[in-house]
């Protein structure tokens, strides 16, 4: 596991925008970053996972969280414009995304893979991240250090047979990260953009992309938070165009 203890106030002030809130990973870090003080926007589509979210963020007494509705998989431009225009009037700059969101597609190959389904997994998977890079920008540019956490895969680094449009879409992920953090440090040097591969991880997408395997024979999400806080903090200033191993 990366081994780092973080402040416990690590993210006090710091508002925190995390996309997939509602399950697994997404879940998990949006907890913890409230945890450790940050205002976080969870993002997802399935208002009652987000909802059951906010409540437990709100019983623990941390920051009050924002809870946004948006399907990434049918948002258009216009969405995205209207989710930064409501973070600007709400919280006026934001310190941190955590590109969470993903969709795993089907286990067959490339040769016999439906079209539509690719492309519904390249734009909640890659798109998406582009869409709202762009218009969360500006505020981005207001914080005093930001970061952007992409989540990549092993997949997204060495290609497997049958991993289909979640493979390609990692790859593009992975490419997105480095063209974001070279372009940004001469453009906003204090964003940084870095990725996480996760590793096999306890989630619902890991048991069914490998319905055999013994879930507790992985990590849990909760294990693989460190890494989650130390891209997110002040510690990790300084580091930019990273693609780093949970575990």
């Amino acid at each position: 596991m990366f081994d780092y203890q973080a402040p416990s106030q690590l993210l006090t002030g710091k508002v925190i925008l995390v996309t997939g809130a509602g399950d697994g990973i997404g879940k998990t870090a949006a907890i913890t970053y409230a945890k450790h003080g940050a205002t976080v926007i969870l993002l997802g589509r399935t208002t009652k996972k987000l909802e059951a979210v906010y409540d437990y963020i709100e019983q623990q007494q941390y920051p009050q969280a924002a809870i946004v509705p948006l399907n990434l998989d049918g948002a258009a431009e216009h969405d995205y414009i209207e989710l930064a225009n409501t973070i600007e009037s709400e919280f006026g700059h934001l310190d941190g995304i955590l590109h969470n969101a993903s969709l795993l597609g089907e286990r067959t190959s490339l040769a016999t893979y439906d079209p539509t389904l690719f492309e519904q997994v390249m734009r909640v998977n890659v798109t998406s991240q582009l869409l709202l890079n762009q218009a969360l920008l500006p505020l981005l540019q207001k914080a005093e250090s930001a970061s952007i956490i992409f989540t990549s895969s092993g997949v997204g680094r060495e290609a497997k047979p049958n991993w289909g449009a979640y493979a390609v879409s990692k790859f593009a992920t992975e490419a997105m990260m480095q063209l974001f953090s070279s372009e940004l440090s001469e453009l906003s040097p204090n964003i940084r953009a870095n990725a996480i591969n996760p590793g096999a991880t306890r989630t619902n997408m890991r048991a069914s992309a490998y319905p055999e395997e013994n879930p507790d024979t992985l990590a849990t999400t909760e294990e693989i938070m460190p890494l989650y806080l130390y891209l997110m903090g002040k510690d990790s200033i300084g580091t930019n165009g990273q693609s780093i191993n949970a575990q």
